[in-house]
């Protein structure tokens, strides 16, 4: 890794088990876990590792903490970095060893703040996902000369270490997320050019709901099969849900008993809706039991035999119910599914073995495939006739993907529903100005007493009025009872306030001096007549910038090789205005700007989302010198100057800063 992180370890064998991104999110939980009680003793860690993937998921706290009493008699011994570092590492080989987990089935999904850390990839999920990739991208004009891929080798990750694929891939999960002219597609890309497929592709991953806060653009380089593995998964994860939501498919409200039960249906993760839906047709069947999960579940393989025969009564085979061994129904589900024509992306083995993300794509797809839902004209028009909050869902999508960047304990999927309890805002609060929560009165999830949830969103409310946040009449039961005019209003002050803080740091030649929206629209201007364009904006919510054209010029302006202004329209026509938008979007993450609108927040000029680009452009300016924001050259140079700034750029909101801030617009 590049050694900009700066995280090193005395102990040679200790450094060898980590990479550097690795290093430095531990040293994150490590420094949270201290700030909490002002310092940290053995005899806490067994509590406070539950937050950390693997130990936390599968070794009870009784478990924990009776390994680390074996392992070291005095409990009272104060814990350094390096101490923390092997008991996690001991913790983590006892917790495969109590659940199993092997190379063969190693989990991929990157969805906690760290990694798995033996850095082994499961081969049936590489096949499965190789699989995948061969269907999808087998007629792109570029990568047809690559693919077919071959499961059975390495090949994955030679071909995606240019970048090109995994942004591809973005795309056919999420259409349009990436606006292909941004993408360097030369068959031989110097490391500069690479380097920038890497940014765009982890700042557009980001945007789609991916965590990769433990992902660098030099791993991809070094092809760093675990992590290129644990991304391509979340982006197939992401791909193979998108239909489970009411919009997509209104049908689901077949799922409910009761009309009341329609806001808590919208507000579930994708998987849990799945869940549901699988539930819903097993209800059908002789299956008496619930199925709660995508692995242990379903590894006797008899909820599948059940759920087809549901779905696909015509290709039911009686044998597949009658035969005694797991391993054989499973391989007579599988003859079952291909009959109904869904692809398998699991062998009988992963069933029995029960792979967790194997089984969720094979249930995701045959949801694709056949749902088995019906048209319900009365519970599809209640459904249209919900209220239009087009974009107040546009602002919680942008404020989820932000909080979810940053790398908390805990991923949201809805901010109305999962910041109720204030401990995914006291943990954003933490990351936006260290050390302004005080831990010792928070209440840690999970909480099943609601004046705990009060008692941590009052404290959400006091810190806000620390920062002078506009909360006129607002308590912590606001937030504890979902109040979604004032949470956003909160998320807004709260984004707004980490981007002037992180400005304000950048601005050495400020000297204390606060950053506000007028010093951001200033510069802003500046730049762009610097280049002598006559083109300005007098304001945020200028109409004029709807076409693009400025906004591209300030991108020229601070990097001259960013725009190819071949590919840029006038900007006259609505759909001249959108292609626009999404090239600017693009290419400001390809340069490394993290950012989380869409090109409807630019046409429409949405002021709160246009304030939030150009101050992330005005951030990448300031954090890079002159000289490297020249033309990008072939040679090694260049593209070791772009892996520094592509990696230092990640986070972009992100800031340690605790300083007061009005959070008025």
């Amino acid at each position: 890794m590049s050694g900009h992180w700066g995280i090193l370890v005395s102990d040679p064998c200790l450094q060898n088990q980590f990479t550097q991104v690795e290093l430095r999110s531990l040293k994150n939980h490590f420094m949270s876990m201290r700030r909490e009680s002002g310092k940290l003793v053995i005899a806490d860690l067994a509590s406070k590792m539950s937050r950390l993937k693997v130990v936390g998921e599968n070794l009870s706290e009784e478990e924990r903490a009776s390994y680390v009493h074996d392992l070291y008699q005095n409990t009272d011994e104060e814990v350094d970095f390096e101490l923390f570092l092997k008991v996690y590492l001991k913790l983590q080989t006892f917790a495969n060893s109590r659940t199993g987990c092997s190379p063969k089935n190693s989990s991929a999904f990157l969805k906690a703040a760290t990694t798995t850390l033996l850095h082994t990839i499961s081969e049936s999920e590489k096949s499965s996902y190789v699989t995948h990739i061969n269907h999808y991208l087998s007629q792109d004009e570029f990568l047809n000369k690559y693919l077919p891929i071959d499961p059975s080798t390495n090949e994955l990750f030679e071909i995606a270490k240019d970048g090109v694929l995994l942004c591809k891939l973005i795309n056919v999960a999420v259409p349009g997320t990436i606006d292909e002219r941004a993408i360097n597609t030369k068959r031989l890309l110097n490391p500069w050019e690479r380097n920038e497929n890497h940014t765009l592709c982890l700042n557009s991953a980001k945007a789609i709901g991916c965590t990769v806060v433990n992902i660098g653009t030099q791993d991809f380089i070094e092809g760093r099969r675990h992590l290129v593995l644990g991304l391509i998964s979340q982006i197939i994860k992401i791909q193979l849900l998108a239909d489970l939501n009411l919009k997509k498919t209104p049908q689901l409200l077949e799922l409910l008993d009761d009309s009341k039960d329609m806001e808590e249906l919208m507000n579930l993760p994708p998987e849990k809706i799945l869940l549901r839906w699988m539930n819903f047709h097993l209800k059908k069947s002789e299956y008496k039991r619930i199925v709660t999960n995508f692995s242990s579940d379903v590894k006797d393989a008899e909820a599948y035999a059940h759920l087809l025969n549901v779905l696909a009564p015509e290709y039911t085979n009686p044998s597949t119910l009658a035969v005694k061994n797991p391993f054989e129904r499973a391989k007579l589900v599988l003859e079952h599914s291909d009959k109904m024509g869904c692809k398998r992306y699991l062998t009988a083995r992963d069933i029995v073995e029960g792979s967790p993300n194997l089984n969720l794509a094979f249930v995701a797809h045959i949801f694709q495939h056949r749902n088995g839902l019906t048209d319900q004209t009365k519970q599809i028009s209640l459904l249209q006739a919900l209220p239009d909050d087009t974009e107040d869902s546009r602002e919680e999508r942008a404020f989820r993907l932000w909080i979810n960047s940053l790398g908390n304990s805990t991923y949201i999927n809805n901010v109305f529903e999962d910041l109720r309890n204030g401990w995914i805002l006291l943990e954003t609060l933490d990351k936006v100005s260290a050390g302004i929560v005080n831990w010792k009165i928070a209440n840690k999830p999970p909480i099943k007493m609601p004046f705990k949830k009060v008692e941590n969103c009052n404290q959400v409310v006091k810190i806000g009025k620390q920062l002078k946040f506009s909360l006129v009449n607002v308590a912590g039961n606001d937030i504890v009872q979902g109040n979604k005019k004032l949470i956003l209003a909160y998320l807004w002050q709260l984004m707004r306030y980490n981007i002037l803080q992180l400005l304000k740091n950048l601005r050495f030649h400020a000297r204390g001096k606060e950053i506000t929206d007028a010093d951001i629209l200033e510069w802003a201007n500046s730049k762009v007549s610097s280049t002598g364009s006559q083109s300005s904006m007098n304001s945020f919510k200028d109409k004029s910038l709807s076409d693009g054209i400025f906004f591209l010029e300030l991108l020229s302006s601070v990097q001259p090789r960013a725009v190819n202004w071949g590919l840029v329209t006038k900007g006259v026509t609505d759909e001249e205005k959108k292609m626009n938008a999404s090239y600017i979007i693009s290419i400001a993450r390809k340069l490394g700007c993290s950012i989380f609108l869409l090109p409807e927040d630019i046409t429409e000029v949405i002021q709160k989302m246009i304030l939030t680009l150009t101050a992330s452009i005005m951030s990448w300016f300031l954090k890079h010198p002159h000289e490297e924001r020249t033309l990008g050259t072939s040679d090694s140079e260049s593209g070791s100057q772009l892996e520094t700034i592509s990696n230092s750029t990640l986070d972009d909101f992100s800031s340690d800063s605790s300083v007061d801030e009005n959070g008025n617009m």
